[in-house]
């Protein structure tokens, strides 16, 4: 059986116009249909990456024709343009020599190279070279925006940071024309709430304690909503909250953080606004670049945190980083996903050092909300877990007495593709069904 052929696609970002990827696909379907008939056009399969970037070939589409053409189910793949592929030398280098390897040849449509010849294997080197030198060039053309508007000092939008409003501001240019921007404005109370999130966290050492204590004292996010550990470590670790004052200089300095603002610009007074702290790519949680790559400069808004306490705070950060936060889990719980608290909140099993009479050890389900307050927004019982997931493993083997059999695995997953919800009230829980979608009598006493 002969080979199919693969069309690949990719673009930055999501637009129906130009070189879209559903624009690059026809064009890619044309030529197969000129080249190689209109039974290879049968035989075509598409992959797609749309809003990812040529810097690396981590996308899903890459990987899963690749994953396609190591089993050799394509003879060659198609492409519009050269950088959809790649826009880096060395990646794009390693994967023309897989491809040969796998006598899978590469075509580029725009560009007319075909890997099948030698001339079209070198000309396709050299056009790689400037496609990695284009991206190099755009991203110092980025870079040195950074260092643009870092000289500002101003924000530049979205959500603004917990103690602070972002109001315009109407500036005159030395060219006598009126330029708009934003900056951020301190919200005293606000501003007093954040003060004391950092006092807390030095005190306890611990944003879980620091979690618990905001919650048993009603305090709240600008939301309305309850503090988490991620909200907290957020603020406690953004550095616009940082006084522009000697001890912030000398900490960026050390970290090799490039200055846009000179020293006699750190007066105690200002806060810090920093760029290029952050990597999003679709698809990946954000990624925090390391100090040196930061561009820092004091901002035109009031800080609030003095240099040493910020930095005592990410010291503090940084040896609890080891100590990542987790919840011992049972093996052997069922019901975790679709177990809820009356209270609405998730429960998650937690082991005890107690044995039942089998020598399993006991586990229990606790309420989430209960757990993160130290009881101050929830108070409701624990499950016992081994005594309620028995209870109902018996009530769905009334339907279907071969669950007896099952291993724990077949076990959880019935349990996922017939339960919708259980609610546990503190003393019993009841059982809402997929099909039914409607509360079920409860089972017996779990206490």
């Amino acid at each position: 059986m002969e080979r199919g052929i693969a069309i690949y696609s990719r673009k930055s970002r999501f637009t129906g116009k130009g070189e879209s990827v559903g624009n690059q696909i026809e064009l890619c379907r044309e030529y197969i249909r000129l080249h190689y008939g209109e039974k290879a056009l049968g035989e075509t399969d598409i992959y797609e990456d749309e809003g990812f970037s040529g810097g690396n070939l981590n996308r899903p589409g890459f990987l899963a024709m690749m994953e396609a053409v190591r089993k050799r189910k394509c003879r060659a793949i198609v492409v519009y343009r050269l950088d959809r592929i790649s826009r880096n030398i060395g990646d794009f280098a390693g994967l023309i020599e897989e491809l040969s390897r796998l006598d899978t040849a590469f075509i580029s449509i725009r560009e007319q190279f075909d890997t099948a010849t030698p001339l079209g294997r070198a000309m396709m080197y050299i056009a790689s070279v400037f496609s990695q030198l284009e991206r190099e060039t755009i991203a110092e053309r980025i870079r040195d925006n950074m260092h643009e508007l870092a000289r500002s000092g101003r924000w530049l939008g979205g959500m603004t940071p917990t103690g602070y409003a972002s109001e315009a501001v109407t500036t005159l240019s030395l060219d006598g024309k009126q330029r708009k921007s934003c900056r951020l404005k301190l919200i005293p109370q606000e501003a007093e709430l954040v003060r004391q999130i950092y006092e807390r966290y030095l005190y306890f050492g611990s944003l879980a304690q620091t979690e618990a204590d905001l919650m048993e004292k009603g305090m709240q996010t600008k939301n309305g909503g309850a503090f988490t550990r991620f909200s907290i470590k957020a603020i406690l670790q953004n550095p616009v909250y940082l006084i522009a004052d000697s001890a912030a200089w000398d900490y960026f300095t050390k970290a090799g953080t490039e200055l846009s603002s000179p020293k006699e610009k750190f007066d105690g007074c200002h806060g810090m606004m920093v760029y290029n702290r952050t990597r999003q790519e679709k698809g990946k949680k954000t990624k925090f670049l390391p100090m040196k790559e930061w561009i820092a400069a004091v901002g035109s808004h009031t800080g609030m945190i003095p240099g040493s306490i910020w930095i005592s705070v990410q010291e503090t950060l940084e040896r609890n980083a080891s100590k990542a936060y987790g919840r011992p889990r049972s093996n052997e719980a069922l019901l975790t996903g679709v177990l809820f608290c009356s209270c609405g909140n998730r429960m998650y099993p937690k082991l005890t050092e107690r044995k039942d009479a089998q020598g399993k050890r006991v586990y229990t389900y606790i309420c989430s909300l209960k757990e993160r307050s130290r009881k101050a927004c929830c108070d409701r019982k624990n499950a016992m877990g081994n005594r309620l997931d028995l209870e109902i493993m018996e009530t769905l083997q009334k339907n279907d007495p071969g669950v007896a059999g099952f291993s724990l695995e077949e076990k959880r997953k019935l349990v996922r593709e017939q339960i919708r919800r259980v609610e546990w009230d503190g003393a019993s829980a009841r059982i809402l069904y997929r099909e039914e979608e409607e509360k079920m009598p409860s089972c017996e006493d779990s206490k």
